[in-house]
């Protein structure tokens, strides 16, 4: 049973990669037109609900502290975002969107809703549904068999194909 575990995981790694570069790929066509990079749009993204702390995106994106800060600086160079302070932590700022960075990615919503609606169709929406389930359980069987692995929780690192602090 082993080779044929080693198989399954071998092309469910692939599968990742290819949907990895398939989605930085996409998320770079939805990003154009607000004048945005994938990177930036997903930063952004994180932070449109609640002010986070860099690390905390890093932690949510699964990728590393340095890129998501190298991301946010520019961010806030270009306008788009701010840091303010953070009562839970004094040096630890709370990046949080502009009003410009909120109208960027409001830019990129009938694109993103255009692109949910045909994956919904392509793939009926519970096998939408089942896809984020398998994808989110996935997820989470990764980091605790990570942490058993090591004894200590998993470190964030770049996404396939993204070095860290390589923007993307």
């Amino acid at each position: 049973m082993t080779r044929e575990h080693q198989d399954l995981l071998s092309r469910t790694a692939l599968g990742v990669f290819r949907l990895n570069g398939q989605f930085l790929s996409v998320s770079e066509d939805l990003a154009r037109p607000a004048g945005l990079t994938a990177a930036r749009y997903q930063v952004l993204g994180a932070v449109l609900r609640e002010p986070l702390p860099v690390a905390g995106i890093a932690r949510v994106m699964g990728i590393t502290r340095q890129s998501v800060q190298r991301v946010a600086d520019l961010l806030t160079a270009q306008g788009l975002a701010r840091y303010e302070p953070n009562p839970a932590h004094r040096r630890a700022k709370l990046l949080t969107p502009t009003e410009e960075g909120r109208a960027a990615t409001a830019l990129i919503g009938p694109g993103h809703a255009a692109l949910a609606e045909q994956l919904a169709a392509a793939l009926g929406e519970d096998g939408l549904a089942e896809t984020v389930r398998v994808l989110e359980r996935l997820s989470a069987v990764l980091d605790e068999v990570m942490v058993v692995d090591s004894g200590a929780p998993p470190a964030a690192s770049p996404p396939v194909g993204q070095s860290p602090g390589s923007e993307r």
